[in-house]
């Protein structure tokens, strides 16, 4: 970034001298070229100077810290010094030089000092635009990393809450003393397999997410058995899409903690996934007669809120009706495909 801005500074002041030569190129005919390189390069190195020790000097020593009226009165102050300067080598060369001086004292110091607060304007407001934008960009990369913190701290409390809810269906059929309990085991440890080594990207397989999902979903029928109807259903080809990981999790969490779990009869929970350029998530159940108005969520789902504003900010859509007798969510995100 230093580089840069040295860049941007050597091509404002090559921008500068070619205007000035420009503006003075009648001096290479009346004074001869000599004079003219003479003249742009004391005009030059005269503001040059003056810009330097404005911005190094007196802008981050009084200006920065709000000393106004000092700030003013020293750049009054380095005004007066190179008029004085300038003016004088003006006077010899447009009075000895080039010939008698017709013009006046007067026309001379104002023609100076125009160009002068024009060139401190220009300085300082070039200072402040980069400064602003080094600002603006270090901001930005501050906002990414604390959003990056944010997903990752979300995302580590999603694995044990999932975690709890296995141990729990495990525990249940080892008090059953089920011939399933092996296969549970099996179903657990290609679950942890995936959270523990195939989850730490940013965003993974959309294929692998939905076979996570399959496989809960398989344990969450070895436990209800024949007591609730969970269906998962997906249209679409989830090929060559990629979402964060456990985004998807939280609904279903959430379905069977508020839904199923509760219910002693006709439960029921339907996903349904549809992959186009979006993925859209539908899930649907049932509401225990025991569950009030309101209580539709936990941790799971209050995290999944803030990743997607993290995440999908402005390109996801998540609505929730709570019905008297069934709950449904519908979610709506853009793929990366």
């Amino acid at each position: 970034m230093f580089q840069k801005n040295k860049v941007i500074y050597w091509g404002f002041w090559v921008l500068i001298t070619i205007i000035f030569l420009y503006d003075t190129r009648y001096l290479i005919t009346k004074a001869s070229l000599p004079y003219f390189l003479v003249c742009g390069a004391v005009r030059v190195s005269l503001i040059v100077g003056m810009a330097w020790v404005n911005l190094q000097v007196l802008v981050p020593r009084y200006l920065f810290v709000k000393k106004y009226a000092v700030y003013i009165s020293l750049v009054f102050l380095l005004v007066i010094g190179y008029l004085l300067l300038q003016s004088l080598y003006d006077c010899y060369l447009y009075g000895y030089v080039i010939g008698p001086n017709t013009g006046q004292l007067s026309g001379v110091l104002l023609y100076n000092f125009t160009h002068t607060s024009l060139y401190i304007l220009l300085t300082v407001a070039l200072k402040f635009s980069i400064d602003w934008y080094e600002q603006s960009k270090l901001m930005q990369e501050i906002r990414v990393e604390k959003l990056q913190t944010e997903v990752n701290y979300l995302r580590s409390q999603i694995n044990p809450h999932f975690l709890f809810n296995a141990l729990n269906n495990l525990y249940a059929l080892t008090i059953k003393k089920s011939d399933l309990a092996p296969d549970v085991v099996l179903k657990l440890s290609e679950l942890m397999e995936y959270m523990l080594y195939e989850s730490d990207a940013d965003f993974v397989p959309l294929e692998r997410e939905i076979n996570y999902l399959r496989n809960y979903l398989a344990l969450e029928r070895i436990r209800h058995g024949n007591e609730a109807d969970i269906q998962l259903t997906v249209t679409g080809e989830a090929d060559e899409c990629s979402l964060p990981p456990f985004l998807i999790l939280p609904l279903v969490e959430n379905a069977f903690k508020h839904g199923i779990s509760q219910t002693i009869q006709n439960a029921y929970l339907h996903i349904d996934l549809a992959i186009t350029d979006e993925l859209i998530v539908k899930v649907t159940n049932n509401k225990s007669n025991f569950q009030k108005d309101g209580e539709t969520g936990g941790i799971g789902l209050a995290n999944l809120k803030k990743r997607l504003i993290l995440l999908y900010p402005d390109k996801h859509v998540l609505d929730i009706t709570d019905g008297p007798i069934q709950f449904e969510v519908l979610l709506k995100i853009a793929l990366s495909c």
